[in-house]
């Protein structure tokens, strides 16, 4: 999944040139190409298909050499997750009626690449044989506020848990309890399930979805597909996956996972797993002078020199024709100042 617009991370990620879009590691390669790369190790490229909205066509076909147009899918419209995951599965379904899939984002982080290899295959082995949805959890680290829950049965049969429930973000005293309790997993928003299986889940507790897509089986893979999606997939309701299904069903399992994970949903998460120096700052440039300046996230263009004296705690970010500086523990705010800043300045700013 590659449609999103990663307003969080503003003014580095816009509407134009959206996150996964974007290396932000310095390694050379986008979110989306490490993303690429990783599954290549799973499947052949001709079994990977990008979903994203018909805007980012270009950006997807430029960092993904060679890619063929048939395995872009291109949304018309943005309708969250559960109409891009519905369209991508019934239409593979269509082709392979023993598919198995990996629906993943394009824009998390995997550090611990082989774990992560080795427990997808260990959900592929499951649902292959198994009518379930099985989700990744992640085994967390701290009482973090800003992640969804599972909680899960801690009996499990090979590594594979039944999900009792998904829980919204949660308060911290309530992610306290849960680090405490062993019983919770965040939601790592990465599932594995059979094609047919989670079209029955779409059949029997999404009707609207499934009966809108399921008209396009007589022309899933022919030259009509693209004409019938943009018909109708505006037509979809815009809600999630979570909401959608996985909150409804009953089939849901988890398998626990230390894969070194981030979702890199905010300026503080990217701060978390970027190199820093003696004082906790994270600096993308050489030519910069740091005087009682710590645990601050600094990102400007190649070229640029960077003096700062006296800051603690800050986002400090140059692209284009924004310059922010902002709190980091009021990184929540900055979605909402780039939606104002482009209702007062115009477009350029969103």
């Amino acid at each position: 999944m590659a449609g999103g617009v990663g307003s969080r991370f503003w003014p580095k990620s816009r509407n134009h040139f959206p996150k996964q879009f974007i290396d932000f590691l310095g390694l050379g390669k986008s979110l989306l190409q490490l993303t690429y790369e990783r599954f290549e190790k799973i499947c052949p490229k001709e079994n990977i298909y990008i979903l994203s909205n018909r805007q980012y066509l270009d950006l997807i076909q430029e960092q993904l050499v060679g890619i063929s147009i048939t395995n872009i899918l291109l949304e018309p419209s943005r309708n969250n997750t559960a109409p891009c995951i519905a369209y991508a599965s019934y239409k593979i379904l269509n082709q392979n009626s023993d598919a198995n899939i990996v629906v993943a984002p394009s824009d998390h982080l995997i550090l611990k690449e082989t774990e992560f290899l080795d427990k997808i295959s260990q959900a592929l082995d499951y649902t292959a044989t198994n009518d379930a949805l099985v989700t990744l959890g992640i085994t967390p680290t701290r009482p973090d506020t800003g992640y969804g829950y599972v909680n899960f049965q801690r009996e499990g049969i090979d590594g594979v848990h039944k999900v009792e429930c998904f829980l919204e973000k949660p308060i911290l005293e309530k992610a306290q309890e849960y680090l405490a309790s062993g019983a919770y997993l965040w939601n790592a928003g990465i599932f594995i399930w059979r094609a047919q299986s989670i079209q029955n889940a779409f059949k029997q507790h999404a009707t609207e979805i499934h009966e809108l897509f399921i008209q396009g089986n007589d022309v899933y893979n022919t030259n009509a597909e693209v004409a019938f999606i943009d018909e109708k997939y505006p037509k979809s309701p815009n809600i999630s996956i979570d909401y959608a299904i996985l909150e409804k069903a009953t089939n849901i399992y988890t398998i626990p996972a230390d894969i070194g994970w981030s979702d890199l949903g905010t300026w503080a998460s990217l701060h978390e797993v970027a190199e820093k120096d003696a004082f906790n700052n994270s600096v993308t440039v050489s030519q910069k002078h740091l005087s009682n300046t710590t645990n601050c996230l600094i990102q400007v263009p190649k070229g640029k020199g960077v003096v700062i004296d006296g800051l603690e705690n800050y986002i400090i970010v140059d692209d284009a024709n924004v310059l922010l500086i902002y709190p980091k523990d009021k990184e929540q705010e900055i979605k909402q100042v780039s939606i104002q800043m482009s209702e007062d300045f115009g477009v350029d700013f969103q």
